[in-house]
């Protein structure tokens, strides 16, 4: 076929294993790749700074991937989507658009409005799941609903069969002529005027070499071991695939078909266990998405109802200024904050341990959370923090149970045991015995002085009590289950 056709690349940021460019290839001669970025759009849930971050250095990766095979990565920056594909179709003379669907709702919405804009002027446009195993619709209750439990979810997935034998990238492509004109990357704006990113370069590498690196490191070195070492953040025992997932630099089948085949090479005792474990964790990035297309109101109000009445605290910017800034005097908490400030990431059982401090223990909105991991994480994904959020908060789908409040005290004692996640980011109190440094304020007064360590100066002291606030916490929550 030589009627040329655009590629529109948005969260698929891969050239294997990808859908629309590979059914694209197969049918045109010509294929122009499309990334548009939407500059002006003033819409809820634009990309956070550190995702942008991300972004910029993912985009920068896929053009050079083009670049090798022969083609290249035509970048458009404006305030709408449809125009600029307009613009694009009009230069080029494209007949057909290929994407991989979104699922947040506004994204729904615009792809909607946009493929029936374009088929009304006669051109073809073909849309492919490109980014979860299964389409949210594709797995239902016995009755035809949508799940709100994740092990029935997950059990129904699994029973259908998940899908593997990914497809491989193209071994070249066509050129893209060079009457069309491409923005440069950088005046996208999408690094920060004021370069609080320089440590991320040393932790992420991103693109789609990148997030094969990574899972390579974690299928040979931490897998056998990840039901136990997942949930220590002392420890690099999580794949840290997350960011990579997001941007769609590597897909959901791609991670199971490289697990599969560490388990058929690596027979060492524990590891299919501990791979399914792994796979798992895969599972309920599918049942965040399930859910965020079925009830798509809950990225900013609690998937039940009566939980809109909780009486959350009315004044409480102080102490969510010190939360966000990794000031509560609660270690393993400012830990997690200072991590997520530094890296834009936070290990997942952290996530947890603030976020009940946060919702439990503070009494502050989970919206207010949810927030702030958007704009600080480099993960920010906004079904998988929809979900994360409303499930501490004890509001969504799954939730923990109301009782359920993390203690930051005996979760450090378990899962950092050595003290060694808090004292790489509370360098103010590495000097305390282990014993003592998940509560410093239960030190003696001798053992502070000691170390020259004066809570509420060097580090302060802790903003709640913690038993206190967790009996005043249950109060409030017992209420809105009698409701």
């Amino acid at each position: 076929m030589s009627n040329p056709a655009i590629v529109w690349f948005r969260q698929d940021l891969r050239l294997s294993n990808n859908p629309a460019l590979a059914a694209a290839l197969d049918k045109h001669e010509r294929v122009i790749p499309v990334f548009v970025h939407e500059q002006a759009d003033t819409a809820a849930w634009q990309h956070g700074a550190a995702s942008c971050w991300w972004l910029h250095h993912s985009l920068k990766a896929l053009s050079s991937s083009l670049r090798k095979l022969g083609s290249q990565l035509i970048i458009r920056s404006g305030s709408d989507s449809q125009s600029l594909l307009d613009e694009l179709i009009a230069q080029t003379k494209a007949t057909h658009v290929y994407w991989n669907r979104l699922y947040e709702p506004r994204h729904i919405e615009r792809d909607k409005s946009i493929k029936q804009a374009l088929r009304d002027r006669g051109l073809e446009v073909c849309s492919f799941n490109g980014n979860l195993l299964f389409e949210p619709w594709q797995i239902s209750k016995n009755d035809g609903g949508p799940f709100r439990v994740f092990t029935p979810f997950w059990k129904a997935c699994v029973k259908s069969g998940l899908p593997g034998h990914p497809d491989d990238a193209p071994e070249n492509m066509p050129a893209v002529s060079s009457r069309v004109k491409s923005a440069r990357l950088e005046s996208l704006g999408l690094l920060p005027k004021i370069r609080w990113d320089l440590n991320f370069s040393d932790q992420w590498q991103p693109g789609e070499t990148g997030a094969h690196q990574r899972l390579d490191t974690f299928l040979d070195h931490a897998v056998a071991r990840y039901q136990d070492d997942r949930n220590r953040p002392d420890i690099d025992g999580t794949s840290m695939m997350s960011a990579h997932l997001h941007f769609g630099e590597i897909s959901p089948q791609q991670i199971i078909e490289k697990t599969n085949q560490a388990i058929d090479i690596n027979k060492q005792q524990g590891i299919v266990a501990n791979a399914e474990s792994f796979v798992r964790e895969i599972g309920w990035r599918e049942f965040a998405y399930h859910l965020l297309y079925h009830f798509p109101h809950t990225v900013d109000r609690p998937l039940y109802e009566h939980f809109e009445d909780f009486p959350w605290k009315k004044n409480y910017s102080a102490n969510l200024r010190a939360w966000q800034q990794g000031q509560t005097g609660i270690p393993l908490v400012d830990a997690g904050m200072r991590q997520l400030w530094h890296t834009g990431w936070m290990h997942n059982r952290v996530r947890m341990i603030v976020a009940s401090l946060l919702t439990k223990n503070l009494l502050i909105p989970w919206q207010q959370g949810t927030r702030w991991f958007w704009d600080t994480l480099v993960d920010a994904d906004l079904a998988s923090n929809t979900l994360g959020w409303q499930w501490t908060a004890g509001c969504g789908a799954d939730a923990a149970p109301y009782f359920r409040i993390f203690n930051p005290v005996t979760q450090a004692q378990k899962f950092d045991p050595c003290g060694a996640y808090i004292r790489q980011w509370i360098p103010e109190i590495a000097a305390l015995p282990d014993k003592y440094l998940s509560q410093p304020w239960a030190a003696p007064a001798a053992l502070l002085d000691d170390h020259n360590i004066k809570l509420g100066n060097d580090y302060p002291a802790p903003i709640v009590d913690l038993k206190a606030t967790r009996e005043r916490a249950l109060e409030r929550y017992q209420t809105i289950k009698k409701s």
